[in-house]
């Protein structure tokens, strides 16, 4: 049995209308990746606070704690968390679809609001 598996329609319900179907499986999808999304920074967080103190109670006397290696994991993980990140996220979060559109109003409603100034 598939994990979005849709139980079928009861008598109750309009048995043409497929797209609520759809709807519900592409939620729930894009739901699971985001429950997965933070549950992959849950676990980031704990271990790498776990590990960056476990070495730095293990630092030999005159070992600087500030050098690369306790921060090694963290980093190379962090790059992987940012790429799930867009995974899930998107990199339209910055540039989405309707960005350009967005910039154009605004700069158009800036220059209206200029040469509001000046009449």
């Amino acid at each position: 049995m598939e994990k979005y598996e849709i139980e079928p329609y009861n008598d109750a319900y309009d048995h043409r209308d497929f797209k609520k179907e759809e709807s519900y499986i592409r939620a729930k999808k894009k739901l699971d990746k985001i429950v997965g999304f933070y549950w992959h920074l849950g676990v980031y967080v704990v271990v790498n606070l776990f590990l960056i103190i476990l070495i730095a109670s293990n630092l030999d006397e005159g070992e600087s704690f500030w050098s690369f290696g306790p921060f090694a994991t963290p980093f190379f993980w962090g790059i992987g968390l940012l790429f799930h990140f867009l995974g899930v996220f998107g990199s339209g979060l910055l540039f989405g679809k309707n960005w350009e559109e967005r910039k154009i109003k605004e700069f158009m409603d800036k220059d209206k609001e200029e040469v509001q100034k000046y009449k």
